[in-house]
Order: structure tokens, then sequence, then C-alpha cells
């Protein structure tokens, strides 16, 4: 789990201000420590005048040691010579890693500060202005140099294309250009003129519309033949374009729709064909990216009629005849057979903007952000980086695994754009977009994909105490055929994929992350466990989480093989995978199932009943027949139900020695997840004490817990799937939860031993065995 970007308040629920825009350790593209930590720092700070700065000298050179009231008290007296105090280097290391941590300590950290280092607290307050203020300047100086840099480029760029555009040269002969008295051939030159001179215009409008700042394009020469340069027989500009300013189809009208495409002639030698390629590819990659944003905006700013709401759970539904009018579909208009799914979504969340936009824009932090939503992420290429050292215009192409734990309902593999854009202090917008309609357009083949990605993602606005206001919108089109009859109104209606789970999780995640970097440990933990022995027991329960994910739904996390059985039934997935050197996983075969079934009870009363571990032996056969007893508990959140916890089941007998299991449960607004896995007693005294938890070898089985979606009671008819038939003998449908139930089991301890058909046999049967104790549990027996 990374943890670095974020703060160490005191009090997570009533702390001033929890900063978790510092120290991110993943910025691509190796920007300077100073860039980074000045990402966070207030806008509003001014610049001090020459007599403040000098009354606030204390950070290395302040007369005498003295605070600066102490300089404003001796102002009146008669001036005596200046003795400078510097500060010791173990002061200064000390000060540079408070400052790292937080670059705005309150009253009591700065009092403890000055104790510890045996300055005055003001000494220490006015170091703290003093390295504030000198980060800000060389952010500034940075931003600045980019910017001149950039400024520089471009001049040069448009005196080149000035010269071109003056001396146009013959690519038959080499020679400079002769206009002829040739009409025809003129006519033709005047219209390629027109085309250059509108496409010029259309990319230096796109240029600017990303960097934030007008380009003009330079001053035409004032000759008879005006432009006689591009692809008519005269080089020069095209190349030199071709290199420096995105080229592309221009996606509006004027003289370039009007016009037929030109063609090379076949024994004509093309200079930087893959540069123009590339730049073609790139500028469409852009004004894809801006018309996503500028959508994107749009939906989650605009309310009715655009949004409307359900009279069913009062959730907000897309007009989508308002949107077709609205909007214009910018990856082209959806596949026959594909349906629509589209949400919108706002809460509060525990981060700043700065934090939220680097985690978005980090594959592995944006993975470890939505561990049950992400099963793999990848960043494939960096179109742009950002201007300043920001993540402010940054576009990169992405490729991710998107899950619904569960084995009816298939991964979701999109390649997207991920732009991101600040539109105000403190606010930004990141956007997501498929790129299938351009890779199919420029490569002439057809791409068959299930899902795409129409724009997608979030806008975020700081609030005070460190919070942020996050308004999400999800929008896919998708193949319907491949996801099971049981969860299709689920996905449609937008809450399997929606943007009331990524806002849920979010809040979930940033609350644990909050708990966990605190310094004052929740009354209800266990109090044994070190600070070390937390860390080690989350990062394993992390990592059984994902693990189980990855088992439920078959991503490329691991390389599973799925068996067809024939008397398994037919919802039940069945893969095996070999397990070799890992020393997080004992080496063998390990067996995975997993199934689905629908149960008419609420999602929050079925977590609760597999969550108790009093009421444990009523459904698990690891308890031996017994309730099992709480030995740790860690909290992840507000909800008692966000925790990690170590279960013990009883020994029934003298000779049967007692069990851990390890445990975590979540629980948000989106559905809730129940994972545990048998470990070994000696390597969790390890963990417990702080110890590495990469070699505790564990294989995690569970539950995962959503509703079954508006407007849905149930399975259609009785034995529509594994389990999921009417209960109390087949009364009329009614409200109730979607339960996928999972288990991994090492099969055989050889990596080369065959699978055999009894093995298959007996997880099936303990998955029927698990569903029918529940159901009898419940009273929902069918």
């Amino acid at each position: 789990m990374s943890t670095g970007a974020f703060g160490l308040p005191k009090n997570m629920f009533n702390s001033s201000g929890l900063s978790l825009a510092l120290q991110q350790p993943n910025i691509d593209n190796n920007q300077g420590h100073e860039t980074r930590l000045g990402e966070n720092f207030e806008a509003s700070i001014g610049r001090r005048s020459r007599e403040e700065e000098h009354e606030s000298r204390s950070g290395s050179d302040n007369m005498d040691g003295a605070s600066g009231d102490d300089q404003e008290a001796a102002a009146d007296k008669p001036p005596r010579k200046k003795r400078y105090h510097r500060h010791t280097p173990q002061q200064i290391q000390e000060l540079e890693a408070l400052f790292k941590e937080c670059p705005h300590p309150d009253e009591k950290q700065r009092l403890e500060l000055s104790k510890r280092l045996c300055l005055e607290t003001r000494q220490v307050k006015f170091w703290f202005q003093n390295r504030r203020t000198q980060m800000k300047t060389q952010l500034e100086r940075h931003g600045n140099s980019l910017l001149k840099q950039e400024n520089d480029k471009l001049r040069a760029e448009n005196l080149s294309i000035r010269d071109a555009m003056r001396n146009p040269i013959c690519t038959n002969c080499g020679g400079p250009a002769i206009v002829g008295d040739i009409s025809l051939e003129e006519q033709h030159l005047r219209i390629e003129n027109a085309r250059l001179k509108d496409e010029l215009d259309r990319v230096c409008a796109l240029a600017g519309k990303f960097l934030g700042r007008p380009i003009s394009a330079p001053p035409m020469p004032n000759s008879s033949l005006e432009l006689g340069v591009g692809s008519n027989g005269f080089g020069g500009l095209s190349t030199v374009v071709a290199t420096t300013l995105p080229l592309g189809p221009d996606f509006g009208g004027g003289i370039t729709n009007a016009l037929p495409p030109m063609v090379t002639p076949p024994n004509r030698q093309t200079v930087g064909v893959t540069g123009l390629d590339r730049s073609v590819e790139r500028s469409m990659f852009l004004e894809l990216a801006l018309a996503a944003m500028d959508e994107l905006v749009k939906m989650a700013q605009t309310d009715e009629p655009l949004w409307i709401r359900s009279l069913e759970g009062g959730r907000e539904m897309l007009n989508h005849d308002e949107y077709l009018i609205t909007f214009t579909p910018c990856i082209g208009l959806k596949p026959t057979g594909f349906v629509t799914e589209a949400s919108r979504e706002t809460g509060l969340v525990i981060i700043n903007s700065l934090a939220l936009v680097e985690t978005l824009m980090d594959s592995d932090r944006w993975t470890e952000m939505f561990p049950c939503m992400i099963a793999r992420t990848s960043t494939t290429d960096v179109i742009y980086n950002g201007m300043g050292g920001t993540r402010n215009g940054a576009l990169q192409l992405m490729h991710a695994e998107l899950l619904v734990l569960s084995p009816l309902v298939p991964v979701r593999e999109v390649s997207f754009l991920r732009f991101c854009k600040q539109h105000a202090e403190g606010v930004w917008a990141v956007v997501d977009v498929s790129i299938d309609s351009i890779r199919e357009s420029s490569s002439g083949a057809p791409t068959f994909v299930s899902c795409r990605r129409l724009p997608s993602g979030c806008v975020v606005q700081d609030m005070p105490n460190g919070y942020s206001k996050v308004t999400w919108v999800e929008h896919a089109e998708y193949d319907e055929t491949e996801v099971h009859q049981l969860y299709r109104p689920l996905l449609s209606s937008g809450m399997g994929f929606g943007a009331q789970r990524w806002v849920a999780t979010l809040q979930r995640q940033c609350e644990c992350l909050a708990i966990f970097m605190s310094t004052t440990v929740p009354t209800r933990d266990h109090t044994a466990i070190t600070a070390s022995g937390r860390r080690s027991m989350l990062k394993l329960a992390q990592r059984m989480t994902n693990n189980f994910c990855a088992g439920v739904c078959a991503s490329t996390v691991h390389k599973w093989n799925k068996l067809n059985v024939g008397n398994v039934d037919e919802d039940v997935r069945v893969m095996t995978r070999k397990s070799v050197d890992d020393p997080g996983e004992p080496p063998g075969i390990v067996l995975s199932a997993a199934t689905s079934v629908w149960l008419p009870v609420s999602p929050q009363r079925l977590f609760h009943f597999l969550r108790d571990e009093r009421l444990r032996s009523e459904w698990d056969i690891l308890s031996n027949g017994g309730p099992m007893q709480e030995m740790a508990h860690i909290a992840k959140g507000q909800d008692h139900g966000n925790c990690v916890s170590l279960l013990r089941a009883s020994a029934m007998n003298p000779n049967q020695g007692s069990m851990l299991i390890l445990q975590e449960t979540c629980i948000d607004a989106a559905g809730s997840l129940v994972v545990y896995a048998p470990v070994d007693i000696p390597a969790m005294h390890v963990v417990m004490n702080g110890g590495d938890s990469a070699y505790v070898a564990l294989l995690p089985s569970g539950f995962s817990i959503i509703s079954d979606g508006p407007g849905s009671h149930g399975p259609i008819s009785d034995g529509q799937v594994n389990g999921s038939g009417g209960c109390n003998g087949g009364s009329p449908r009614v409200g109730g939860s979607l339960l996928t139930l999972a288990f991994q089991i090492l099969v055989n301890s050889l990596p080369t031993a065959k699978l055999t058909v009894e093995s298959v046999e007996t997880v099936n049967n303990l998955i029927s065995c698990t569903v029918q104790k529940i159901k009898v549990a419940l009273q929902c027996e069918s």
C-alpha cells in the first residue's frame, strides 16, 4: 500500500487540515523534489517586503537567534553590530524532516520542535515561512524557465515555417520553384494554399486551447502565388510542421472537408511518413481528449433535463434523448447490439485535489486506491507530461481490467486516454475516453471490443479541512450478451461499474488511510499490536483480498486455466493454476471455484451474518463446529464492519490443534466483502511483531455481497442459477442480495501433479454445502 502521499493528522475526524499531497513517491518523469513539494503550497502567498524578509531571517542567519518580535522591539534602539546565528546541521536536518511531512506545522508542533532543537518558537515559525517562500520561488522560477523554453521553441518553429513559405522548393529538381503561367496549376496551388492555411489555423487553435495560452499563426507572405507548398510538388513546410506541431484530420467544416484527400504518387519518395503518422495520431488523441473533457464537465455540472431522478431509490439517471441533443458522439455511434449504462454520484472525500489527481494519474496508486474494482492497469504511453511540473494538461494512454466480483460478469478490458486539467484554483478534472475508434480509423482494420468507455471521470474541488468534493460520472457502452441474466439489471442501472461504486470505494479507502496514518489508535483496536505490526497485518490482508478478487474474476493477474467438468453446475466457474516459487502462496496445484446466487435478504443483514465470528460455525467447516474468538482487531473506518481481524477456532479434541484465520471485511454504499484465509500461527506472530508479511503463505476464500439492482426481484424462475431458486416454496419475488462465494484450495502440493475429478467434485460440493447452510441459517430454504 502506498502511503507516502498522505499526511499525519492527530485525529482524522477533527483534524484542521489533512494534507494528503506531500511526498508523491511515484511521480513520472523524475520531477524535482522541490517541484513536488511546491505543488501543495498556497497560491495566495505573496512576496514579502524586504523589511519583513529581514525580520524573519531566522532560518539560517537570524541576528543573535532573536525572533521577529524581538527585532521589532529593538527597532527604536540605536543600531548595533549585527551578529548572525546559523543553525547547526542537526537543527536544519530536523527542520527539513518535519517540513517534508508538514510544511504548515501548528503551534503545538512548533513548540515541541523548538524545545527539542533548543530554539525559540518564533525562530521555528520564521524558518518555515522562509522555507515555504523559497520553495515557491523555486517553483515559479522553474515554471518560468519551462515557459521560456516553449516560447523560444515556438518562435524558432514559426521562423522556419515562414522561411519555408517564402522560398518554396521544387521536389522534382531541387531548385527554386518557378511559377508559370499555367492557370490550371495555379488554381490547384491556390486551393492547396487555402487548405494549408486552414490546417495551420486549426492546429494553432488546438495547441492554444491545450496549452492554455493563444498561439497565433505566422504571417503569410504577400505574393501573387501566396503559398505554393505542400503535397502538390513543393516540400519544406509539410516536413517542418510534421515534426513540430500536431497535424490531424479536420473534424470541423471548411475547405478541408470540401476537398478530396491528397494522394501521393507511387514513384515519389515521401519524407517523414512515420513522424507524420505519429503526429496525426497524437493530434487525434488531443482533440478527442479535449472534446471528452468538455463533455465530462458539462455532464458533471448540468442537472435536469440531462439527469433525472428515478422514482425508485432516487438515483440519477441519464436522459439519453437529451444527451443526444446536447452532445455530439466523440467516439462514433454506438455499435449494434450494445447497451448503455450511465450514472453520476457526488460525495465528500478526505483527500485534497492534488493528492487525488496524482493517485489517478499513477497507474499503480490508482490500482491500490480501488483494489476490488481494478484487477490490473498500466500506462502504455505518456503523450504529454503536463505544464510547469504539474499534472495540468497531462495526457496519457492507459489499459485497465475492471471488475465486478462475480464469475457471471466478464472482466472489462478497456484502452483509453486519461486527460487531466486544472480548471481553477483547487478545481481539477480527470477524464477517460476509449480510443478504439481512432485505432480502427488509423489502422483500417476493424477493432472488436466488448466495452467502450465514453467520457467518464471526476471533477474534484477542494473543501475545508483537507476534504474534497468529488463529482463522478460513469458512461459506457457494452455487449450485454456476455453478461448473465442475473446481473443485467444491476449493470444497466450503472450500479455494477457505476459512479456510486467508485465514490463509495474512494471514501472508504481514504478513510482507512487517514486512520492508518493517525497517531491515535481507535479504542476498539487490539492494543497489544504495535504500529509496525498493524502495518504488516494490513499489508498481508491487502494481498489476501487482491488474490481473492483475481480468483473470482479470472483476471490476468494469475494465469488461470478454466475447467469444463460435466458434473459441475454451469454457473460454477472452476479454474486451476500452478503455484511455483511464490513466497506468498503454498507450492502446488491451486483450484479455484466461484459462483453467484440470489438470496431474498438485504445485503446488510447478509454481511453482518457472514462476518460475525460467533455465527461462523453455522456455515464454515473450518470452525470445527463451534464459535470462533477474535484475537486481534484493526479498524479501517468508522463503520465497525471495516476491519482486519485475527480469529481463532476452538479445538474440539485434545489431539486437534488450534487454528488461526485472518479475515478482512469491508462495507460501503455500493456493497460489502468478507475475505478470509487460514494462516500459520508462528508466521502470524512474526507479522504481529512487525515482521515481513510477504512470506506468509495463504489461499483466500470469501464472499462478495451487492444489492440485486433496482427493479430486480430475484430470479425469473426457480433453478435459473445454482442455488438461486425462490425461497419458501416459490413465494413471490422480492428484493434481495447477489452473493458471490469463492474458494481457493491447494489440492496437491506438487506443481507437476495432475488434477483429479475427485478434487473438482470436492470443491463443487463445498460450494453447494456452504450455500445450503447459509440459506438454512437465514431461514431461506428453497
